[in-house]
């Protein structure tokens, strides 16, 4: 296979992007980044993305994997929060259906509970009326004994009855990485590893300083908009007036066998809702939901977290002894929660707020992965309108099409994009690293792959990829050996 050349590519979007002026610049490679890049082009913008890290390195690429409503926030009376969540998930699986796979959650509840099965019954029939009437599948109630036919490992113990409802399971950070190729496609600029670390207001216009991390060298470029969705790294960036409250979240990753429920399973303390996920020949557990104040670059799950976890799942699950031996991969990531200083992580709002503090600059924060959509459409709605407004903008906008437009043509998607890892082999990496911008072996393991997280053998499986990544890119025998160990250390 002959040596493929992604420096000149960057070096063409590098010089793309710094040339002329740009209608928005946004900052952040994350879902919400990627939604409002792929809204802005398809309107005809002039559109450029950079993000400090690789495309869904953050929040978006470590989530619960679901597009949901929420029936914790029905429960806690948010039901605009619910409504929109529930007609996201729908749209999304209409542009789509290889990322948004229905999916039925039983949630079985017991005596002295927080959630009656009273409640959980009139709970669910609101829950499908929020969706237009047009859930994935209908909801139902379930005695005690329909509910152990279905779930017979369940503890029966003051065991009750259960519901069924549906929400659907994607993968998010091949969403953002699907996003962002529908919107460079639609003409985006998008780079990852690419820093911005300053801007100022000059002649009308917004002058970016940004930092290419892979050579190092300093660039500037200007743009007549910014929007700022750095998730967690909002509120550090300059001009930014986000006040974030972070929590963090925690996920295991065991074999089917070990825990072989026929649909997920949710699992309540209190008022707190943790899941039973099944994703092929695996399960995922969790999540947390707690306070956090550490680094935001390497964001694991400890020792405590996955007790937690491995707790509340015996509980439910007495006879199947889940234990840390059984635990094949964990990942934790960071909710950008808008700051509510008061109440525990689990009742603050995961709605989102759009803030426009100077002229062209927007700060997008909070929100949910299932309503980055509506975000984008939002965010864009304004932006649009300001320049107009302020810079006169005379060349015709068409109206917003990200509900109607599917993600990607089937072509595109080539079995290499869906709910579970892609496809082994040297034709995938190669995919990679050519289509979507992949430069470190971290970069394919984990948010293009899901190898990592998948596989029992994930280590074996990077010595391979970085011996092709290293016969594609020209990495020498030192490159491709750092490769190897930055890849351990980040996932220890």
């Amino acid at each position: 296979m002959n040596q493929i050349n992604p420096e000149h590519q960057r070096t063409l979007s590098i010089q793309a992007l710094t040339e002329e002026p740009l209608d928005v610049l946004i900052i952040g490679g994350g879902i919400v980044g990627s939604g409002v890049a792929r809204d802005a082009a398809m309107r005809g913008l002039g559109v450029g993305l950079v993000e400090q890290h690789d495309f869904a390195f953050g929040t978006s690429g470590r989530s619960s994997r679901l597009l949901h409503g929420g029936m914790r926030y029905l429960a806690q009376g948010r039901l605009g929060l619910v409504r929109q969540a529930s007609m996201e998930k729908r749209i999304l699986h209409r542009i789509a259906p290889h990322l948004a796979e229905p999916l039925a959650f039983l949630f079985p509840t017991y005596r002295s509970t927080d959630w009656p099965l009273w409640q959980l019954r009139i709970g669910v029939k609101i829950y499908d009326l929020l969706c237009g009437g047009k859930n994935f599948g209908k909801s139902v109630s379930l005695s005690r004994d329909e509910t152990l036919r279905r779930t017979p490992t369940l503890n029966a113990e003051q065991l009750t009855g259960a519901v069924q409802y549906f929400d659907a399971l994607t993968n998010d950070a091949r969403l953002v990485l699907d996003t962002i190729r529908s919107a460079a496609n639609a003409g985006a600029i998008v780079l990852n590893y690419f820093k911005f670390t300053d801007a100022h207001r000059e002649s009308g216009l917004w002058r970016c300083e940004v930092e290419d991390r892979l050579t190092g060298q300093n660039h500037s470029l200007r743009t007549r908009a910014v929007v700022n969705a750095t998730g967690p790294w909002a509120d550090g960036l300059p001009h930014s007036h986000v006040k974030l409250r972070l929590t963090k979240g925690i996920h295991l990753v065991i074999d089917h066998s070990r825990l072989p429920v026929p649909s997920a399973v949710v699992m309540t303390t209190g008022k707190r809702i943790l899941f039973v996920i099944p994703w092929g020949e695996r399960v995922i557990l969790g999540t947390t939901d707690t306070d956090y104040g550490g680094s935001l670059e390497s964001v694991g799950a400890d020792r405590n977290d996955i007790d937690y976890v491995l707790r509340v799942v015996n509980e439910f699950f007495p006879t199947a002894r889940i234990s840390m031996e059984d635990v094949i991969s964990t990942w934790a990531g960071l909710r950008p929660l808008l700051a509510n200083p008061n109440g525990t992580p689990s009742d603050i709002s995961r709605s989102h707020e759009i803030h426009n503090p100077e002229p062209g600059w927007w700060d997008v924060a909070g929100g949910k992965l299932t309503t980055y959509r509506l975000m984008a459409e939002q965010t864009v709605d304004q932006i649009v309108k300001s320049l107009k407004k302020l810079n006169g903008l005379q060349r015709k906008i068409v109206p917003c099409r990200t509900a109607d437009e599917p993600l990607l043509l089937p072509a595109d998607i080539a079995g290499l994009s869906g709910i579970l890892p892609a496809e082994f082999g040297r034709r995938a990496v190669e995919h990679f690293c050519v289509n979507e911008w992949a430069v470190h072996l971290d970069d394919v393991m984990i948010r293009r792959t899901g190898w990592h997280y998948y596989h029992t053998d994930a280590d074996r499986k990077a010595g391979q990829v970085a011996q092709w990544m290293g016969e594609m890119l020209n990495w020498s025998p030192a490159q491709r050996a750092e490769e190897l160990k930055h890849y351990e250390r980040a996932n220890k």
